[in-house]
């Protein structure tokens, strides 16, 4: 017979990696919603002015261009907030 450990309560926060998984897929569906946005008006805008397919290459590299500058942002965004929650941390660790 084997004796299983007791259970230990979980916190009432979701474990990191859980938040990261959602984060990480809202960032890539919005990556891929406004890459499509943008290649969808390109679309009508070379069926409208017949430039094919200047407008949905030029409209595309644009959005995939902002979509990385605004993760770039995000991602710096968090890391310094991971950092001033760490040094608080250690700083409560010294007292």
């Amino acid at each position: 017979m084997k004796v299983l450990p007791a259970r230990r309560p979980q916190a009432s926060a979701p474990p990191l990696a859980a938040q990261q998984s959602g984060q990480t897929l809202g960032r890539g569906m919005d990556f891929a919603l406004v890459v499509l946005v943008f290649l969808g008006i390109g679309y009508v805008l070379d069926r409208w002015l017949d430039t094919r397919p200047l407008f949905m290459i030029g409209l595309v590299v644009f959005a995939m261009v902002g979509q990385f500058i605004k993760m770039y942002y995000d991602y710096t965004t968090t890391m310094q907030e991971l950092e001033a929650e760490r040094a608080q941390g250690s700083q409560a660790q010294r007292s």
